[in-house]
């Protein structure tokens, strides 16, 4: 189970929005690169504005308007006939430069480990390749829980918002790191077994027709 469970309804609420967007000229892609450089504004913001911690409630706010963007980027692509293998990239690499980006001004919160942080950042990249390498194997992109992108936008909200309100950081933060960082592992690992055994499907499949 994982929080990508919930995109169908939330982008239903989005669908109006949307449709007056493609409505005044707005694209997918424009879309898609809003979201990035947003996510790299505002963990600039946040990392660099150290030690005003108050800043750092920007973090969950953006998460939310750079989840309701993606949602509107994807439904403009589908919905509106702006697919472009351009969009693809762009889509893909979007998302994990804003992981990095949200991910990296927690370097300035002392009381969490900075290898705990820098490998966090790292294995959200991991995940992510793990469902992109799909394709590429014979299966399809794999979108696996436990920990996909909507969970980790979930924590890194939750620990972003307590930072702002000026929460203390002990011993549970740091456990709590380190939790994350064993369920992002075991994500990358299941995708990776689930693209195996759904390509290695589909071989047989073929075999026997």
């Amino acid at each position: 189970m994982s929080l990508y469970a919930l995109k169908p309804r939330f982008q239903n609420l989005l669908r109006p929005l949307t449709d007056w967007l493609f409505r005044h000229g707005v694209t997918a892609n424009q879309v898609t690169l809003t979201a990035a450089g947003g996510s790299i504004a505002v963990g600039g913001i946040a990392g660099f504005g150290s030690p005003r911690p108050t800043l750092f409630a920007l973090i969950p706010l953006w998460l939310f308007i750079r989840m309701a963007l993606n949602a509107i980027d994807g439904m403009l692509a589908r919905e509106h006939g702006q697919k472009s293998a351009l969009g693809a990239y762009l889509n893909e690499l979007g998302d994990v430069v804003s992981d990095v980006a949200l991910t990296l001004p927690f370097l300035a919160v002392k009381a969490f480990c900075a290898a705990d942080v820098w490998l966090f950042a790292l294995l959200a990249v991991i995940v992510e390749c793990a469902g992109l390498a799909g394709p590429l194997a014979g299966a399809s992109r794999r979108y696996d829980g436990p920990f996909g992108k909507s969970d980790r936008a979930f924590v890194l909200g939750a620990f972003a918002l307590w930072v702002g309100a000026g929460g203390t950081v002990g011993t549970v933060g740091a456990g709590l790191w380190r939790a994350f960082i064993v369920l992002s592992l075991v994500t990358a690992i299941r995708r990776v077994r689930a693209g195996v055994a759904q390509a290695n499907r589909a071989r047989m499949g073929s075999d026997v027709s």
